[in-house]
This record gives C-alpha cells, sequence and structure tokens, in this order.
C-alpha cells in the first residue's frame, strides 16, 4: 500500500507540473499575442501611461527650475529682482531708441522723396513751357477761318498774348508748329510764318490750361474775336476732353557767362 501511493503521489504531481508548464506556455503566447496586437482598451492604456510618465518627467524638472531660487536669501531674491529689472528697462530704452531711429529715417526717406517730387514737377512744368517736351491736358481748340485773307498777323500776335495772359502752359498751331517765348511771327507775300513754318487758314490753336478762362480771353470786348470778325472773319472755340500739344522745340544748351577782357 505505502509503495502504490507513493507512485500515484509522483504521478500526480508529474501531471500538475505538465499542466503548469502548459499553462505557462499558453500565458506567454497569449501575452506576445497582445503585444502584438492589443485591444483598443489596451491601446488607450497604454495611451494614458506614456502621457502619466511625460507629465511626471515634466514635473520634476519643473521642480528642478524652481529649486534654483528656493535657496537664496531674501536679499539674493532682491538683488536678482533689481538684475531683472535693470534689463529690462536697458531692453525698454533700446527698444525706444531703435523706434526713434525708424521714425527719423521714415521721415528723411518721405522728405528725400517729396524733394524728388518736387524736382520732377518742377522739371516737367520748365520742359513744358520750353517747349521741349509734349504736353496734354484740358484747354481749348481754336479755328480761325479767313475767306477773304484778312486776318492779319497783329491779329494773330493779340491771340497769343491774350492766351498766355489768361494762364496759357502750352500752344501749337496746325498740329505742328509750337509756340514758346521765343517764337517768331512774320508775314511776306507768301503768307504768315511761324517760327519759320507757313500756316494757312483756317489757322488751328491748340492750347492747353482752364478751358474757360481760355476762351474768355479771345471774346472780350473789342478783343481778338471782334478783330477776326471785323476782317470778315470767324472764331470757333472748342473744349474737348484732352487737347494734346505734341510739337516741341529742340532744347538749347545752356551757355557760360564769360566776363569782357
Amino acid at each position: 500500500m505505502p509503495e502504490r501511493f507513493g507512485a500515484e503521489n509522483l504521478g500526480a504531481e508529474r501531471s500538475d507540473a505538465n499542466r503548469f508548464d502548459a499553462g505557462k506556455a499558453d500565458s506567454r503566447a497569449r501575452l506576445l499575442a497582445t503585444l502584438r496586437h492589443p485591444s483598443r482598451g489596451q491601446a488607450v492604456g497604454g495611451v494614458l501611461l506614456g502621457l502619466l510618465g511625460f507629465a511626471m518627467v515634466t514635473q520634476v524638472q519643473s521642480n528642478e527650475r524652481d529649486d534654483t531660487y528656493a535657496g537664496l536669501r531674501t536679499s539674493d531674491l532682491v538683488q536678482v529682482l533689481n538684475g531683472l529689472n535693470a534689463q529690462s528697462r536697458r531692453a525698454d530704452s533700446e527698444i525706444a531708441g531703435l523706434e526713434r531711429t525708424r521714425r527719423q529715417l521714415t521721415d528723411q526717406t518721405q522728405a528725400r522723396q517729396a524733394a524728388v517730387d518736387r524736382a520732377k514737377d518742377q522739371a516737367q512744368t520748365l520742359g513744358i513751357l520750353a517747349g521741349t517736351l509734349p504736353a496734354e491736358g484740358p484747354g481749348i481748340r481754336i479755328t480761325v477761318n479767313d475767306p477773304e485773307g484778312k486776318v492779319s498777323l497783329n491779329n494773330l500776335l493779340d491771340a497769343v498774348e491774350e492766351l498766355r495772359a489768361a494762364g496759357a502752359e502750352a500752344m501749337e498751331f496746325d498740329d505742328s508748329v509750337r509756340v514758346i517765348a521765343q517764337t517768331s511771327f512774320e508775314q511776306d507775300d507768301s503768307g504768315l510764318l511761324v517760327d519759320g513754318h507757313q500756316v494757312d487758314p483756317p489757322y488751328v490753336i491748340d492750347v492747353i490750361g482752364d478751358p474757360s478762362t481760355l476762351s474768355s480771353a479771345l471774346n472780350f470786348p473789342l478783343g481778338f474775336s471782334y478783330d477776326v470778325k471785323a476782317n470778315d472773319g470767324s472764331v470757333k472755340v472748342d473744349k474737348p476732353t484732352t487737347v494734346k500739344v505734341s510739337s516741341t522745340v529742340p532744347a538749347t544748351a545752356p551757355t557760360d557767362a564769360t566776363s569782357g577782357q
């Protein structure tokens, strides 16, 4: 009886050991399967654990930084605070200085640009008055009909002078002859000559300036229009939206003044 009992116990122990080994192997297999194919709950749990670990590390680092001033005395902390305040004031001062410099540069740039613009405008105005540049703008177109050939050189000179007095900025005869201060007017057997160019009736004069002022200058009593009508001619004044004076005169080179010897 004792020997049989011992054999049975040994067999039972071996059976239990085999079941333990099998269970252990099965647990290992399940663990590997879980690691390879985690469920949604396991994945969420893993993420939460990772976030918890990151938060703990961040808190530890923050505590370490906070501990930088933990051991300082009150007087030391006051010195640190004063130093930070001084740095802040210096930074504010530097920022204010940079802002002043920026404003000064902006003002200088704007002033320089304004000077350049004024110079360009003056050059444009002088070029138009000198006749070296074409011009366009509001103005009038005058057509002088002279069927009897009685309109004289003096009549045209009166028209030019009256238009200049009324503020004419640019003037042109027959779309081809620019009229400036030095323009010559002559009359011979062939007819009227404007700066050496013959002009024939009907005379067409394009003038840039204020249309109302220019037209009024021609129509005052005993003025240009009156004289033309007295010579059996007629004057027509149109006010187009834009008048173009395209002809120019060559620019003359400036001459240096020299003292007499």
